[in-house]
């Protein structure tokens, strides 16, 4: 009798996608999307599709890389600040509030054209091998979005540490576990595993957060549709477009996701 009720739900929950009001509002959609098909130019589309293309890889290589490096990142700022010792809980907190507590425009900018001007007026710099990198703007935009990925995901992390049953770490060390060992056997996948869903929505938000860099002229998709903008001066069809580019990829996003935390075991 128990598994009954399961099969029931699946069964609803496909046949729930079937209500008239579903159905209405797929209708409604569809319309809408016909309507902007054959009513609005898209003429432009086909000079600008390489442009396009390549806006979109620039985009999700500034945000995967600067998550994944901040990931790194945040996990030692939320360790830190639960293990210690202090002087170094007390830097990881401060940093962490600062970071959340200002804009991530004005981070960028102070990075850019605040350190990059510095960097730009010693000769031993402007002779070395990093002077073509630091010359140029992605650098800044990386290391920005770094920045305060890593920020936020530390303030996450310390929770989710925190969060871990202390009786589970005393079973491994009674089993003769290292510090090491435990905190990588299981530490670290069960405070992950409580932090994917939030993951998920900060991560959301860091793929939103790009666009940013295209104010220091790192030509992003969205660096991309500003360009069409002045070029056709045309205002509804690119940002349309670019609302349809970040709404696919934030639906790509979430359903990666959701895939893991549906495979993740959760205790009943």
């Amino acid at each position: 009798m128990a598994d009954a009720v399961p099969n029931t739900d699946k069964r609803n929950g496909g046949a729930s996608w079937l209500m008239p009001h579903r159905i209405v509002l797929a209708l409604i959609f569809a319309g809408l999307i016909v309507l902007v098909a054959t009513t609005m130019r898209w003429d432009w589309l086909v000079d600008y599709q390489g442009q396009l293309i390549a806006g979109v890889g620039r985009s999700l290589a500034m945000l995967f890389s600067s998550a994944f490096v901040g990931m790194i990142f945040a996990i030692g700022l939320g360790l830190v600040q639960v293990t210690g010792p202090k002087p170094l809980a007390w830097l990881a907190s401060g940093f962490c509030g600062i970071i959340r507590g200002t804009p991530l425009l004005l981070q960028l900018w102070l990075l850019y054209y605040g350190l990059g001007s510095i960097f730009a007026q010693y000769p031993e710099i402007k002779s070395s091998f990093l002077w073509p990198y630091l010359r140029q703007a992605w650098p800044y935009g990386f290391l920005s979005l770094m920045i305060s990925f890593a920020a936020y995901e530390g303030e996450v992390m310390r929770g989710a540490f925190k969060g871990v049953p202390r009786g589970e770490l005393e079973a491994a060390k009674a089993y003769g576990m290292g510090r090491s060992t435990m905190f990588r056997r299981i530490w670290l996948p069960r405070a992950v595993q409580r932090v994917l869903p939030t993951l998920n929505g900060e991560t959301v938000l860091q793929l939103k957060s790009t666009p940013l860099v295209a104010t220091i002229t790192v030509v992003d998709v969205y660096g991309v549709i500003s360009k069409v903008r002045q070029n056709t001066f045309l205002t509804y069809e690119p940002l349309l477009l670019l609302a349809l580019i970040y709404l696919v990829l934030t639906a790509i996003l979430v359903a990666v996701f959701r895939y893991f935390e549906n495979r993740i075991p959760v205790k009943t």
